[in-house]
């Protein structure tokens, strides 16, 4: 960190004393304009801005095309000018950033939050929260040591619904959970893709050692800056992607902190674009209590970019039926019948079929830009911002960014080194085939 955000750090801690428990504008900076931060971060904080008194201030973007057309994007939707920055540093050095929205690449979002808090300021930080232990350990030391509050971008644990369902299960009325089956599948050969602005991104318009971070040194590459998503060590693609967002809700759901160990196997079988993450996904990850393995479940995690059918799919069985997440039901499906109970002279034990779908307002199209977030996006940010005021912790805290980084580092070790994966909860560390996983 430099010297300018240190002293932003005393600068911050002084201003919080007037802004909590008052009406103080809280005044919020962006940290990477790209795809995600545009489309749905915010447009969601300004669904609800004027109502809890936030206004974007400043653009921080390394790449100077991002920076200035981000500035301007806001300034179209908000109505307010907003300054472009050049980086983190110059961001943090600004004595009017209380908070800031975080939507850079996978693997700099934990780096980005260590230096959001150290820089005294809370902040929104999309996921995968970290891919690597290292990284994981220090986001969460970190907002533990500085106090500041930090949501991360699992949006389903502000979502209505599946906080119905985390309800219901608590009640014990579901009963034990025996399987969770997850898929997440597309048909899209141009998904995290961007052939139309690689060519656009020259290495004298941004700065490529700010943007490798703590990553090993490497040749500028705009596709591995801009497609990201697609090249192991920027991003492990569907498990830093999709997987997080579902697996958390097992963490959630159970009060389990990470799975108990995990075994994958997939490829590259159809789209040979250059791309080194995997297109096709199987894992299967073993959850229960770590001091008792007489007790536990089975998630079984598939995900392919080659063939949509089956979509994008959460389903929690009981021995009593189902609680489906994409539907959004409870049922009787696949309950013990009273013809398969009488033949052990048992009760049979079918669920009660209801609904967890509540009403949830949407957030409105800007008519100027096309632009609207979406509803499950709209409520963890206005989450986030009422505990900015209240200071009390959100609904997607670190903790369970922390959890979900665990069951994704050790999702990534049995990728790339085909062996059963644990985690030693005294050291913290993942462990393949009983070795540490550096």
């Amino acid at each position: 960190m430099g010297g300018a955000a240190l002293a932003a750090a005393s600068w911050s801690a002084r201003s919080y004393a007037s802004i909590v428990g008052a009406n103080d504008r809280v005044k919020v900076g962006v940290v990477g304009c790209g795809d995600r931060m545009r489309s749905a971060l915010i447009p969601a904080m300004l669904q609800h801005a004027k109502e809890l008194n936030f206004e974007f201030v400043a653009v921080s973007d390394i790449w100077n095309r991002r920076r200035e057309e981000g500035a301007a994007y806001v300034q179209k939707l908000s109505g307010s000018a907003v300054d472009p920055v050049r980086n983190n540093d110059e961001l943090y050095a600004r004595k009017d950033v209380d908070a800031v929205l975080v939507a850079t690449a996978d693997f700099q979002h934990a780096l980005h939050g260590v230096e959001a808090v150290n820089a005294g300021r809370d902040a929104y930080v999309e996921k995968p929260t970290a891919h690597t232990m290292e990284d994981a350990r220090a986001f969460r030391a970190a907002v533990h040591k500085t106090g500041r509050i930090v949501q991360v971008g699992t949006q389903r644990r502000s979502t209505p619904s599946y906080q119905k369902a985390y309800e219901y299960i608590q009640s014990g009325k579901f009963g034990d959970i025996v399987m969770v089956e997850m898929t997440w599948n597309v048909n899209q050969p141009g998904r995290w893709r961007r052939p139309d602005v690689v060519p656009l991104l020259k290495e004298e318009d941004t700065d490529w050692k700010r943007y490798l971070m703590n990553r090993p040194a490497a040749p500028f590459d705009a596709r591995k800056y801009l497609e990201f998503r697609l090249f192991w060590p920027y991003s492990s693609g569907i498990p830093d992607q999709w997987l997080v967002h579902q697996i958390d809700t097992v963490h959630w759901f159970t009060g389990l902190p990470h799975p108990r160990s995990v075994v994958a196997n997939g490829g590259i079988y159809l789209w040979k674009d250059g791309r080194q993450n995997w297109d096709t996904m199987t894992a299967v990850f073993d959850y229960g209590p770590l001091d008792d393995l007489s007790k536990g479940f089975q998630v079984q995690y598939t995900s392919r970019f080659t063939n949509s059918a089956g979509g994008v799919k959460e389903l929690y069985y009981s021995n009593g039926g189902m609680l489906d997440m994409s539907k959004q039901t409870v049922t009787s499906t696949g309950g013990l019948s009273a013809r398969s109970a009488a033949e052990m002279k048992m009760q049979p034990n079918l669920l009660e079929s209801f609904s967890l779908s509540e009403k949830v307002e949407t957030v409105s199209t800007d008519a100027n830009t096309g632009v609207h977030g979406d509803p499950e996006t709209s409520a963890n940010m206005r989450n986030w911002m009422e505990c900015v005021r209240s200071r009390k912790t959100p609904n997607a805290s670190i903790e369970a960014g922390y959890s979900h980084s665990i069951a994704l580092c050790m999702n990534i070790a049995a990728i790339q080194t085909g062996e059963k994966v644990t985690f030693d909860d005294k050291t913290q560390q993942v462990l393949a085939g009983g070795k540490v996983y550096a």
